[in-house]
């Protein structure tokens, strides 16, 4: 076996995020997936121990249980092994890295010397690499009311809604999140750098997986005219040269559908609308279980490992 050889053990390795990481790392051959005997995946002293071994640990758990898992990992000091946490928990919490590479330039280099990585939502994912780049070259105040629209496959429900869909039991379309307080919107407002709160529309469609997400514009609220080439070129000068985010041509016909990118870590950008209608609608088209979770972790573990890009 190769001393270079890095070891992962994925906690929460049975969910669907869990599940997906395990398949893509059976491609990259530098990496070694460890687990714990089924009967022992709760048992803290068996947790423990294995974090001890490992190079790196993946968090697929619910909230709270990902908070256990790092206070476990709090307690090896030294020891501790760099850590990608998958859930809500950690995404804008003190001492932790947001893993969107391409969000800002150097922040791939951040993710790569950090210790502890929280891996983005997929929502989030197509709302901010819109948005950022917006708010940074100045096209967009920050205080601008945003509406994010965007549609789901249903994989990314969780287990229940899983089931439901997969029993056709579920409708054919959904939204949720009509509370207004879904559980992405803080990590949408601190990585897009809004100072005022936005609105966030999520739905689910009877597919599997693929996702839309889209922002609607009034051109002539932005300050100093900004028109749909000054939005795409500011998009454009961002996304430069990276390996998996694209801007790409407004599709023909006015029309967009979710799955293109299933079984891909690639994220597209389009910038649709018109001038003299003063009205742009920006739209970022994704896999939720790829860029918008596993393929984003292993993106984030290879950076942390020191992997090259697959």
């Amino acid at each position: 076996m190769s001393s270079n050889l890095r070891s992962i053990f994925i906690d929460g390795e049975a969910g669907t995020t869990g599940l997906g990481i395990r398949d893509r790392l059976a491609a990259v051959p530098e990496v070694t997936v460890r687990s714990i005997a089924p009967g022992r995946r709760k048992d803290p002293d068996a947790r423990r121990e294995m974090m001890a071994g490992v190079d790196l640990v993946v968090l697929c758990l619910p909230d709270e249980a990902a908070r256990e898992s790092v206070a476990l990992a709090d307690e090896l000091g030294a020891d501790a092994p760099k850590i990608v946490d998958a859930a809500t928990a950690h995404r804008i919490a003190p001492g932790w890295v947001y893993g969107f590479a391409e969000m800002a330039p150097g922040h791939a280099q951040a993710i790569a010397g950090a210790s502890r990585v929280a891996n983005p939502g997929c929502y989030p994912t197509g709302a901010i690499a819109l948005l950022r780049p917006l708010v940074d070259a100045g096209l967009l105040p920050p205080d601008h009311p945003i509406t994010v629209n965007a549609v789901s496959g249903y994989s990314g429900g969780g287990k229940s809604m899983i089931e439901e869909h997969e029993a056709g039991a579920a409708p054919a379309f959904e939204l949720y999140g009509l509370g207004l307080r879904h559980k992405h919107l803080p990590e949408l407002q601190e990585y897009a750098r809004l100072t005022r709160r936005p609105i966030f529309v999520p739905s689910v469609g009877n597919f599997r997986q693929g996702m839309l997400v889209s922002i609607p514009l009034h051109l002539d609220t932005l300050p100093g005219g900004a028109k749909l080439a000054d939005l795409r070129e500011a998009l454009t000068e961002r996304y430069a040269g990276s390996t998996y985010v694209e801007v790409a041509d407004a599709a023909s016909g006015g029309k967009l559908e979710p799955e293109a990118l299933n079984d891909t870590n690639r994220l597209e950008l389009r910038v649709y609308g018109d001038d003299d209608l003063g009205q742009a609608v920006l739209v970022a088209r994704l896999d939720n279980l790829g860029k918008g979770a596993s393929g984003a972790a292993v993106q984030n573990i290879r950076l942390m490992l020191g992997l090259a890009e697959s």
